[in-house]
Parts: C-alpha cells; sequence; structure tokens
C-alpha cells in the first residue's frame, strides 16, 4: 500500500475517527490534539531522513498509522474499543492488540496491521528501559526502522514548551495517582524533568529528532531555571 494512494487514505481517515473517537474523553495530556501533533512530527521527521538518507527502508504508511494510533492500549489511558466501534465484545480485548484489531476491521491488510501493532508496542519510554537490546534490535536488525520515527515524534511532544505544559496537565488530572506519601504538588512535575523528561535527548533515534530535541531540551532547563530561582526566593 502506497501513502499517496486512495485505498490508504481510505484507511487512515478511518482510523483518525476512531483515534478520536477512544481518546475524546482523555485529558488534554494525552487527547486527540496530543495524537494528531505527534503524527504532525512523525511526518516532519520522517521527510527529512528520507532528504538526508535517500536509500532510507522507511515505509511512510507504517510511520504515519503508528503516529496515529501509538497511545491505543495505553496503561495510563486503556480506552474500550467499545466506545468507539458500538461493540461490547471488543471492550475485554488485550491491548496488546487492540491497533491491529482495529485495523484489520477497517480493511487494512494483515501483514501491514501486523507491523504497525509491533511499533505501537514499542514505542513507550518504559517499555525501552526495561531492555533497551530489544528496541535497537527491533530498528537496526528485524525491520522496524519506523518505530525510530514514531519514538521520536512521541517524545518531541513530551519536551519542549508543550512539553511543560503536558506534564503540568497530566499532574493536575492523574497526578494525585501517582503522587508518593500524599504529595500531589506541582513540584512533581520539575521533578519529572529531571528524571525522565531531560533525559530523553539521549534516547532519540534519528539526526532530526536529535536536533529538534536539543533545542526543546534546551527549553526544559531554561524553565526548570527560573522555577527553582523563584522557588527559592518563596520559601526563603
Amino acid at each position: 500500500m502506497e501513502a499517496t494512494s486512495a485505498q490508504f487514505q481510505t484507511l487512515y481517515t478511518a482510523m483518525s475517527a476512531f483515534v478520536d473517537s477512544c481518546m475524546s474523553g482523555h485529558d488534554p495530556s494525552h487527547n486527540p490534539a496530543h495524537v494528531h501533533r505527534v503524527a504532525a512530527l512523525a511526518n516532519t521527521i520522517l521527510e527529512a531522513e528520507q532528504a538526508l538518507h535517500p536509500a532510507s527502508r522507511l515505509d511512510a504508511v507504517v510511520v504515519k498509522l503508528a503516529a496515529l494510533l501509538h497511545d491505543i492500549g495505553d496503561r495510563k489511558y486503556l480506552p474500550s474499543l467499545a466506545s468507539a466501534t458500538g461493540d461490547q465484545a471488543e471492550a475485554t480485548l488485550d491491548p496488546k492488540i487492540m491497533v491491529e484489531f482495529a485495523l484489520l476491521k477497517h480493511g487494512a491488510p494483515a501483514e501491514l496491521a501486523a507491523k504497525v501493532q509491533m511499533v505501537v508496542s514499542h514505542v513507550s519510554y518504559t517499555t525501552e528501559c526495561k531492555d533497551p537490546s530489544v528496541i535497537r534490535r527491533l530498528i537496526d536488525q528485524q525491520g522496524y526502522p519506523e518505530l525510530a520515527v514514531v519514538q521520536d515524534a512521541d517524545r518531541l511532544d513530551a519536551i519542549g514548551a508543550i512539553g511543560i505544559g503536558r506534564t503540568f496537565t497530566f499532574l493536575g488530572a492523574q497526578g494525585k495517582k501517582f503522587a508518593g506519601d500524599g504529595k500531589w504538588e506541582m513540584n512533581n512535575s520539575i521533578e519529572h524533568f529531571v528524571e525522565k523528561l531531560e533525559r530523553l535527548e539521549g534516547m532519540m533515534k534519528t539526526e532530526t529528532g536529535r536536533k529538534m530535541a536539543q533545542v526543546r531540551t534546551e527549553r526544559l532547563k531554561t524553565f526548570r531555571g527560573w522555577w527553582e530561582e523563584e522557588m527559592e526566593v518563596a520559601t526563603v
């Protein structure tokens, strides 16, 4: 399937509507707007990498669909496919096959659906931290170079000015569940900068992603400096 084909355009439109339905009730840190930003970033990275490396094996169809569907099945926001499709039986689907199932249901070829599911299943930061070598093998040896593009796009949306906004939004909407010893405070977001977000630059896989991440990471560090300066004054 070609990314310029009518068949792909029909599939992409259907999956975009599916994602919007699944994620419309999520808080703004992980809502459809986040997904569409990641999809746009993935397209930007894809085009830049193809220009830099004309012989690259990147499949645009896989990149576009995986970026669009990367948060379906996310453990933090496990969506019910029943709400999107009207089929209550789908509510009990294993999150690990939700993307593949949805693609097949909307007419995608089996091979494409399986490949997109594989990419989506390995995008997350947590998954990579468990065993980084698995991600490297998938990208470098096992035929999933698209994973590098989608990972970078998702992580770029987690840093920079947008990342700062998303971090505080998530804290307000969901942070109480994750705050230790009942310490649900704004400073939790700044701790998250240090523990995770400022490390993402070093985990970028593409040349384009690394350049974009460098700029956005500097914005995080600048904001953290302002925050720490103001908090020091406020707590004297």
